[in-house]
C-alpha cells in the first residue's frame, strides 16, 4: 500500500512539474518539443481517416425509427424459427380451447373428417385420432393396440418443437404387435417398468396423430372403434388407469391453424414459457426479450412490438407463400411432370433441418408451414408418397376460378389406396363448399364415371362439368392445391417408372 501510494505521489509531482514548465513558456510547447511530435505522428502519405469503423462517406440510416425496426426483424426472423412448434401447439390450443379437452383425453373422429377439421394437409379419406400431454406432470403412458384383423394404427408422436419421438403402427417402434410406451419428461432419472417402450421426451409437451386403417372388409365405424381401445393416462395412475375420456369432433369445428398476427407471439410466448431452452436456440430466446417475450415471465410487449409483431407475422406468410412458388415448385418429383412431394426432407432425409454447422431456418420453416406430423426418417423407398400439384401441365401455377382435369389410370402404382384431396393453397387446409367434399378416392371408383379404358378422370375447380358431379372436388373460388396420397406406394412409383399426368386447364 505504502509503495502504492509512493508511486501515486511521484506521477503527480512529475505532472505538476510539466505544467509549470509549460505556465513558463507562455502556456505553449517548446520549438523542439512540436517539431519531435510532428515528426513522431505525422501521418503517411494518403493516410487521413482511420480504416473502418464508420460507413462510407455520404451514408446516411435507412431509418429514423431503430425501436421498430430491429423489433420487426426480430419478429420475422422468430416466426419462421417458431413454425414447428406453432403447428403443433395450434392443435393443442384449439383442442383444449375449442373441444373441452384436457392431457390424455382422446380425440377420435367417427368418421373421416370434413372441412370443420381446419389443419394443415390433412387426410379426409381413413378417421383421425388425437391426443395431448403434459410431462411435467410426470411420465405418460399410451397403450397401443395390436395390428390384426380389426384395424390398425398409422402415426407419430412428437414433442413440443413437433419432431418425430416415435412412429407408431406396423412401420413403428411397436412393429403393429401393440406396445405400452412410457415417455419421459427431459431430465427424468426414475424407474422406467418393465414391458413398456421407453421413449425420452427432449420437451414437456408431447402430442400425437394417428390414422385408424380399416381393415380388408371392415368399414369406417369399424376403423372407430377400433381406436377406442387407445388408452393414455399418466404413470402414476398405471395401477388403477382412469375410464379413457374420448371426444368425437365430428360435427365440431375444430380450428387448428396458426395466427399470423399479433396472436403468433402470445402463442409462442406460452411455447417458450414451458419448454427448455436448447443451447442452439439461446441467441433467439436473448432477441425475443426485446419483444417483451422472456422465460418465466409474463408477456408484455409494448406498442411498438405489438405493431411489428403484427407486421412481421403477415410479411413472413406472404414470404413463405412465395418461396413455394418460386422455390418449391421447381423440386419436381419427374423431370417431365409439375408435382412436387410434400415431404421436403433435410439432406438426411429427416425434418430437424439441423446439421453439424447450421439450422436451416427457412427450409424448416416452409417445411412445416404446409405440413404436419412427419415421420422422423422418410424412406428412400417411403411406404406412402405425397404428391402435390402447384402447377398444371404448362408450368403455369394452379389458379382460383378455373377448371382442372387429371387422368386417373386404371393400374395405380399402390398397394392399398390412392386419394385425391384439394386444399385451399392460401392455408393448406379443406375447402369449404355446400357438399364440403374435400376427396375423392379408390374407395369411391364405383360412383364415378369411368373412360373406355379403366382411367378415371377427375375435375377439380368451382362448378362440375354436366353429368360428372361424382367426378368433381369443389373448391369454391379458392387457389387450389391437389394433392395425391399414395397409400403402399408400390416399386413403380419410388423408382418413377410410374408418372402420374398433370392437371390441365379444360373448359368441359
Amino acid at each position: 500500500m505504502l509503495a502504492r501510494e509512493a508511486n501515486v505521489d511521484r506521477r503527480e509531482f512529475l505532472f505538476a512539474a510539466a505544467a509549470t514548465r509549460v505556465a513558463a513558456s507562455g502556456g505553449g510547447v517548446s520549438q523542439a518539443a512540436a517539431a519531435e511530435g510532428s515528426q513522431a505522428h505525422a501521418p503517411a502519405p494518403g493516410e487521413s481517416e482511420p480504416l473502418g469503423g464508420r460507413p462510407p462517406a455520404g451514408a446516411t440510416a435507412s431509418t429514423q425509427d431503430f425501436d421498430y425496426q430491429i423489433k420487426y426483424h426480430r419478429a420475422f426472423e422468430a416466426v419462421l424459427w417458431n413454425m414447428p412448434a406453432i403447428a403443433i401447439y395450434s392443435f393443442r390450443r384449439a383442442a383444449f380451447d375449442t373441444l373441452g379437452a384436457k392431457d390424455n383425453d382422446i380425440i377420435a373422429y367417427s368418421a373421416p373428417a370434413t372441412p370443420r377439421l381446419e389443419a394443415i394437409t390433412a387426410n379426409s379419406t381413413t378417421p383421425y385420432i388425437a391426443s395431448y400431454t403434459d410431462l411435467r406432470t410426470g411420465p405418460a403412458v399410451l397403450e397401443v393396440p395390436a395390428a390384426g384383423p380389426d384395424g390398425s394404427l398409422y402415426g407419430q408422436v412428437v414433442d413440443a418443437w413437433q419432431y418425430t419421438i416415435a412412429d407408431v403402427g406396423p412401420s413403428g417402434l411397436d412393429k403393429g404387435k401393440g406396445a405400452k410406451f412410457l415417455f419421459t419428461p427431459p431430465g427424468y432419472k426414475g424407474d422406467v417398468p418393465k414391458g413398456y417402450i421407453h421413449v425420452a421426451s427432449p420437451n414437456y409437451r408431447i402430442a400425437f396423430a394417428f390414422r385408424s386403417v380399416p381393415a380388408p372388409g371392415k368399414s369406417t365405424a369399424d376403423a372407430y372403434r377400433y381406436a377406442q381401445r387407445l388408452r393414455m393416462y399418466y404413470l402414476s395412475e398405471a395401477a388403477d388407469p382412469p375410464k379413457q375420456r374420448f371426444i368425437d369432433p365430428i360435427n365440431e369445428r375444430y380450428p387448428t391453424l396458426p395466427f399470423y398476427d399479433e396472436r403468433h407471439f402470445e402463442d409462442m410466448h406460452d411455447i417458450m414459457s414451458v419448454e427448455p431452452v436448447k443451447e442452439q436456440d439461446k441467441v433467439m430466446m436473448g432477441m425475443l426479450t426485446s419483444l417483451g417475450i422472456e422465460k418465466g415471465k409474463p408477456f408484455a410487449p409494448d406498442d411498438t412490438a405489438r405493431k411489428a409483431m403484427r407486421q412481421a407475422a403477415i410479411d413472413a406468410w406472404f414470404f413463405l407463400q412465395s418461396y413455394f412458388d418460386d422455390v418449391i415448385a421447381k423440386r419436381v418429383f419427374w423431370p417431365d411432370r409439375h408435382y412436387v412431394s410434400l415431404m421436403q426432407t433435410d439432406a438426411n432425409r429427416m425434418f430437424t433441418f439441423t446439421y453439424a454447422d447450421r439450422i436451416d431456418l427457412i427450409e424448416r420453416a416452409a417445411e412445416y408451414f404446409w405440413c404436419t406430423y412427419m415421420p422422423k426418417v422418410y424412406a428412400e423407398s417411403p411406404a406412402n408418397q405425397y404428391l402435390v400439384a402447384l402447377s398444371d401441365k404448362n408450368g403455369n401455377p394452379m389458379a382460383p376460378g378455373k377448371l382442372y382435369k387429371v387422368e386417373v389410370p386404371r393400374d395405380m402404382p399402390v398397394k392399398q389406396f390412392w386419394a385425391l384431396t384439394v386444399y385451399d393453397h392460401a392455408t393448406f387446409s379443406f375447402i369449404y363448399s355446400e357438399s364440403n367434399r374435400t376427396t375423392l378416392s379408390s374407395y369411391d371408383l364405383a360412383k364415378m364415371t369411368k373412360n373406355a379404358d379403366g382411367s378415371v378422370t377427375l375435375y377439380v375447380g368451382p362448378s362440375a362439368p354436366a353429368g360428372l358431379d361424382a367426378n368433381w372436388i369443389p373448391t369454391s373460388g379458392k387457389r387450389p392445391m391437389p394433392t395425391f396420397r399414395f397409400y403402399g406406394a408400390t416399386d413403380a412409383l419410388n423408382t418413377k417408372a410410374f408418372k402420374m399426368p398433370d392437371f390441365e386447364e379444360t373448359s368441359v
